[in-house]
């Protein structure tokens, strides 16, 4: 931890030296909220988000704020060690065709809809919600990359092996769900007339309230699909790999991690909702993972349990530009230059890819240096080639 903010309800607790100041006011929000709990972490990639600082973590009693988990309800990361070591430029070059003739990306979804057992149970869920609603359009959905900072990587790992990672979330279903329930927590929350201040874009559910019953059921599903969602791509992946190298990739270890999700948890003896948006799970031992920008290093990590942070920790590098900032102040040359003269295979060809460039983010290797005390390290990832939503 690098600092303690005490001036408000309960403290904020920095794993980073600077906050830019958008987000440090959101922090004092959360820490202001009277549902919160014992402290707000903010981990070292955190920076701006809507309501909730990204790289945020919020406990609450008995509360659960919808907007504390964000629009893309369980985006996350999942990654698979193969049995490769090397891979020559020309392989990668076919792989990276393949993998986007099988995987829709940005905007796309599939063509047609896919075998319903791909899906998550919606067992328990409440009749005529959103997730019944959606679930037909999600049939072509499931599989499907996204856009903004969604990417797929081929990567060479520190333990000699070659990796996939894949980072997306619950497409248009988890914004559907993430949308309704907020913008109904906003109605309630007027009807209570309650202190939350409305500007502050945090209105919450109690969890005896039928409605906060069915936003964590429908939560929970939004974060099964997404897991669902990136187990599909990553199997059709492996058949590429699998095509183009003549390797059988029978055994994989696969390592999957959400950080957009609210979850009943105990913490210092006390049984709270923790609301990650950004933000990874890192009990003791647990494996994570944290990705770095398209010219950085990536990392397989191992969590150590830290309660100050709720047992969290970065869900990646954090942006240190906003997307317009980037297309706006970034030099094309100077990134593609970066990129190129590194050896990897990127996806940076115009200016407006400049929003995910390697400038827009945080130094992972600061973010990594800021969170010793919640993490270690298990595996370096070196970006091999890059496909972006």
């Amino acid at each position: 931890m690098k600092q303690v903010i005490s001036t408000e309800r309960i403290p904020i607790k920095l794993w980073l030296d600077e906050v830019e100041e958008g987000a440090l006011a959101q922090a004092r929000n959360l820490a202001n909220l009277p549902f919160a709990f014992k402290h707000v972490a903010l981990m070292p990639d955190a920076h701006v988000g809507y309501g909730m600082p990204i790289g945020g973590v919020l406990a609450t009693k008995a509360v659960v704020v919808p907007n504390a988990v964000g629009v893309d309800i369980g985006c996350g990361m999942c990654a698979v060690k193969t049995s490769l070591q090397t891979l020559r430029p020309e392989t990668i070059k076919k792989i990276m065709s393949g993998i986007r003739e099988l995987v829709p990306l940005g905007f796309d979804h599939q063509k047609t809809r896919q075998d319903e057992t791909l899906m998550p149970s919606t067992e328990n869920l409440v009749e005529h919600g959103v997730v019944e609603r959606q679930f037909i359009a999600a049939l072509k959905q499931i599989g499907t990359l996204g856009g903004g900072n969604h990417f797929i990587e081929i990567q060479k790992g520190s333990d000699g092996h070659i990796w996939i990672m894949i980072h997306s979330g619950s497409r248009n279903i988890g914004y559907r769900v993430a949308a309704h329930y907020n913008k109904l927590a906003k109605k309630l929350n007027a009807m209570w007339h309650t202190s939350v201040d409305d500007k502050h874009d945090l209105a919450f559910l109690p969890i005896e309230t039928q409605e906060a019953k069915n936003y964590m059921n429908e939560m929970q599903y939004c974060v099964d699909f997404a897991f669902a969602n990136r187990k599909l791509m990553m199997d059709n992946i492996v058949s590429v790999f699998v095509q183009e190298t003549g390797k059988d990739f029978k055994e994989l270890d696969f390592v999957n991690i959400a950080h957009n999700y609210a979850r009943w948890e105990n913490h210092f003896d006390t049984n709270v909702i923790v609301h990650r948006k950004g933000a990874t799970s890192a009990r003791d031992g647990e494996i994570g993972i944290i990705p770095g920008s398209q010219g950085t290093k990536s990392y397989i990590v191992k969590g150590k349990g830290n309660p100050m942070g709720f047992m969290s920790c970065s869900h990646g590098a954090g942006r240190k530009m906003g997307r317009k900032q980037a297309i706006r102040e970034l030099d094309l040359a100077a990134e593609t230059a970066n990129l190129d003269n590194q050896g990897i295979i990127h996806a940076i060809r115009n200016k407006r890819d400049l929003e995910e460039a390697p400038g827009a983010y945080k130094d992972i290797d600061m973010v990594m240096e800021n969170q010793t005390d919640l993490v270690e390290t298990v595996v370096e990832l070196s970006p091999l080639a890059v496909i972006k939503g």
